[in-house]
Formats: structure tokens, C-alpha cells, sequence
């Protein structure tokens, strides 16, 4: 039996990978105006979230405006002034509200939560909303109560408890919503007090590990997702070097980050060609394709020193090994299979740093188009599984990050596209916020903080079912 010719063992060349952009716009829509999956159904309290992606995705494609209506888009603008509360941030989802029922006793049930507040702000970007309804003042009063003692931030209080996690998760959402509302000045505001900044960079300091990763805690792994909303959060708070945005000079030390060449090569060798279950085994039987040798093109990649001209060697008999390594994903944890979004919590990370050129773009835009993209569009966290909402923006962010030439441009801190950051910084009242307008954040009266829930607030709890027929097609499941 003659041996296979190069081209029937090689796959197609890196230069034939394709984004399906119009089955991508296609799977957003269907997202937007039908019931999602019953999968979804445990995520019905996340339903902000959803909105996020599932707009912010279109809006990446360019397809927000041509696909959506106007009305639509009012239609969804209005649905998240609903989920603002009285205090000024927002709920996740209508569920918990009380309506007109809502009291002192209960409305410890329906909270402002971080997460919410975050992706209703970028949201509201995206959709080019000019934030006049927003309770701004009632949302930076806030934040700071978010902070403990040690640095890190909760997700919500109740009963003057911080809930959440210690991790940089909320650090970076505070950040985030605090950028969008107020720049990255620093210091007390229009007689609001600031989060503490220096508290938070020594919390980061303390989670890095030996190995150049940041963790949840620490002596905890460090973990890809971790250290993206750790130096996300200290780009938007302005504590990043300057000279971190120069791809040439070295990065120099910083309050919070004592390791910054440690942490972008930790980042870097998160690059692998573990891409799925069954790159694991030792296909050979001869331990010439498992961890335990060098000769592995399965488990990792070490820049241009992989593969070992004695790899080679060993893999001369065997036409089916790919030296070229034409895929390449990302993990977000040692030894662990490339996943979708991690190509994104490491790329958005090095793209923040300005490091991103240190690892194999093509290969690794290869792997999202051939071996992640949905056939129906939206991308699966793995090779075979079916598209979710989550790991489909997350495709689409890093493939922006590497160039793709169908998306629009990318702001890898704020995981939204340039157009929706700049519509942001073209907002009179929040540069009048920035430059420090002594009425720019004018105390809200007890009629006035109850207004700011928008005039849908006020018409559907005077309409029976005004929520529920008005916003359907923002359900899961119809629900």
C-alpha cells in the first residue's frame, strides 16, 4: 500500500479558513427574536448577560443597525430602564421585581448587582443610548460599598453583607462600569467618594503565582480567565505603564504587577495543540505523543523551539504527524484542552499589553474557524459541540483581536467594539462628569430616583401583561 501524499494528509491550508459571517448573523438573530433553547432556562436570571452578547455580537458584525429595527432596538433600550432600580443600578432580569409592591421589607429580594449593571451599560453603548435615564449618581455612590477591607469587590450587598467571590471577576466589572460613567480620573467626584484603587492593586498583587499567572486567591492556580479581569481592571483604572502599549521597550514595574514579563510568558505557553479529549492518549502506544516526552506536538507549544529536530526524527515513519501544527488553541489553566473563550481571556489580555504578536495568530484563528465554528454559525466551546451564546461572542472578540477582516474593530478591555466605546467618550454629560461640572451629578429627590427606572417603568405596572407581551421576544423559552 503506497503512502498517503502530502495533500491527502494535510487538512487545507491556513489561508482557506473562513468566518461564515452571514449564518453568524443569522444564529444572532434567531437568538434575538425566538425562544432560546431550554438549556438557557437555568440562565433566566442572567438574562442581561444574554442581551450583552446577543447585541454586542451584531453590532460586531456589522449587523446591528441593517438587521434590527430602530423600534427594536428602543424596544430593548426601554426593557433595560426597567431593570434599573430605585437606588440606581440594575437587576439581572425582571423576575425579581416587585413592581408597585416593592417595600422596605422586600426589596432586600431585588438588589443592584454588579454583573447586571456592568452588561446593562454596555449594553446601553452598544445600542448608542445617550444615558440621560441613567441614575449616574446613584451607580458611583455604590461602588465603593462593593469593596472590602482587603481590596476586592462583591457582586451586591444584602443585609449590609458584600456577596460574591474575593477574585478579580467584580474588580473588573467595577472598573468597567466605573470607566463608563466617570473616565479613569481619580479621587472623590461631585462629593462621591472613589473606590480604592491602591487596595485593589495590592488584592492583584497577591494573587499573582510563581509561575507568572494570577489567581482567584492567593496559593490558588492561576487562571487565564483571572488574569484577564485583573489587568483588564488595571488598564481601566489607568494603573497600567504607558510604555506597556510599545511592543519593543520593556515593561516596567507597577504597584500591582511585579512580574509583567513573567505574566506574558505564562500567557503565551497557554498556547497548545491539546484541542480536544483525544489528543490526551497516547495514540501510538510508544509514549511518542503523551506530556511525558518531548516529542509531543499534542500538548503544547513552545514558540519556535517546538518541534526538536530529533522530534522530527522520530516521527519520520509516520506520515500522519502534522509538524505545522495548522491549529492551535488556547487553555486557560496548565495541562488543561484548548476551550473557545480562553483564546479569548489570553489574546484580550496579551492585546491589552500590546504582546499579542508572541503567539501563532493563524493557527490559532484557524483552529476557531475549522474546528470551533458552527456549521449553523456561533461557535461551540469545543471541536463537535453546538454553539452557545457565550462562547459565540467570544469567537467573534478574538477573532476581531486577530484581524478579521468581516468584524469591526475591538476594545479588548471594555469587550465591546470601538464604535460603542467611542459613542461612550462623545457623551456631553459624561465628559462634563470627567472634567468635574459642579451640576453634572445633581442629589436626586425621592420622586426623581423613582423616575429613573424610564417611562416603560410607570406604563407597565398602569398596563396588566405590558412587560411580558412588549418584551417577549427577550425571553428563554417564551418565558
Amino acid at each position: 500500500m503506497s503512502s498517503p501524499t502530502p495533500h491527502q494528509v494535510h487538512p487545507p491550508t491556513l489561508q482557506q479558513a473562513q468566518l461564515n459571517r452571514d449564518k453568524h448573523v443569522k444564529y444572532w438573530l434567531r437568538c434575538l427574536k425566538s425562544p432560546l433553547p431550554h438549556h438557557y432556562i437555568s440562565s433566566d436570571s442572567n438574562r442581561m448577560s444574554i442581551a450583552f452578547f446577543i447585541y454586542s455580537a451584531l453590532d460586531l458584525l456589522g449587523a446591528l443597525e441593517s438587521s434590527v429595527s430602530a423600534s427594536e432596538r428602543q424596544d430593548h433600550i426601554d426593557w433595560i430602564y426597567h431593570c434599573q432600580l430605585p437606588e440606581g443600578a440594575f437587576r439581572a432580569f425582571p423576575g425579581s421585581d416587585f413592581g408597585k409592591l416593592r417595600n422596605d421589607q422586600n426589596k432586600k429580594w431585588d438588589p443592584p448587582n454588579l454583573p447586571a449593571t456592568f452588561f446593562a451599560l454596555q449594553t446601553l453603548a452598544v445600542l448608542k443610548d445617550d444615558l440621560r435615564r441613567l441614575n449616574t449618581r446613584g451607580i458611583l455612590e455604590w461602588l465603593p460599598k462593593l469593596q472590602r477591607d482587603d481590596g476586592s469587590f462583591g457582586q451586591m450587598v444584602m443585609n449590609n453583607i458584600i456577596e460574591g467571590g474575593h477574585d478579580s471577576r467584580f474588580g473588573y466589572m467595577v472598573a468597567g462600569v466605573r470607566w463608563m460613567l466617570r473616565g479613569n480620573k481619580e479621587g472623590p467626584l461631585a462629593g462621591i467618594p472613589d473606590v480604592d484603587i491602591d487596595q485593589f492593586e495590592r488584592c492583584i498583587q497577591l494573587s499573582q503565582t510563581y509561575d507568572g499567572g494570577i489567581s482567584e486567591a492567593p496559593f490558588h492556580e492561576a487562571h487565564a480567565g483571572f488574569e484577564f479581569c485583573a489587568i483588564s481592571a488595571l488598564s481601566l483604572f489607568g494603573r497600567l505603564p504607558g510604555s506597556v502599549t510599545t511592543s519593543t521597550t520593556p515593561m516596567p514595574k507597577t504597584a500591582a504587577l511585579t512580574q509583567l514579563d513573567e505574566i506574558v510568558h505564562w500567557l503565551v505557553s497557554r498556547q497548545t495543540a491539546t484541542l480536544d479529549e483525544e489528543d490526551e492518549f497516547d495514540t501510538n502506544s510508544d509514549e511518542t505523543d503523551t506530556p511525558k516526552t518531548c516529542h509531543d506536538s499534542h500538548s503544547f507549544v513552545k514558540l519556535s523551539s517546538f518541534p526538536s529536530k530529533m522530534g522530527e526524527i522520530a516521527y519520520a515513519s509516520r506520515p500522519t504527524s502534522n509538524f505545522e501544527l495548522q491549529w492551535l488553541g488556547f487553555n486557560g489553566r496548565c495541562n488543561k484542552i484548548a476551550d473557545t473563550c480562553y483564546a479569548w481571556w489570553v489574546c484580550g489580555t496579551l492585546s491589552i499589553l500590546n504582546k499579542q504578536q508572541l503567539v501563532d495568530i493563524k493557527a490559532s484563528r484557524k483552529y476557531l474557524l475549522d474546528k470551533t465554528q458552527h456549521m449553523i454559525g456561533g461557535f461551540g466551546k469545543m471541536p463537535g459541540d453546538p454553539p452557545d451564546v457565550y462562547h459565540s461572542y467570544l469567537g467573534l472578540a478574538v477573532l476581531s483581536l486577530h484581524g478579521e477582516s468581516e468584524l469591526k474593530d475591538f476594545d479588548p478591555a471594555l469587550c465591546i467594539t470601538k464604535d460603542a466605546k467611542r459613542h461612550l467618550e462623545s457623551l456631553s454629560s459624561r465628559q462634563a462628569i470627567i472634567d468635574g461640572t459642579t451640576d453634572s451629578l445633581p442629589p436626586l429627590s425621592n420622586s426623581s430616583s423613582q423616575e429613573t427606572q424610564g417611562s416603560t417603568a410607570s406604563t407597565a405596572s398602569s398596563t396588566p401583561g405590558y412587560i411580558a407581551e412588549k418584551y417577549s421576544h427577550l425571553s428563554i423559552t417564551g418565558g
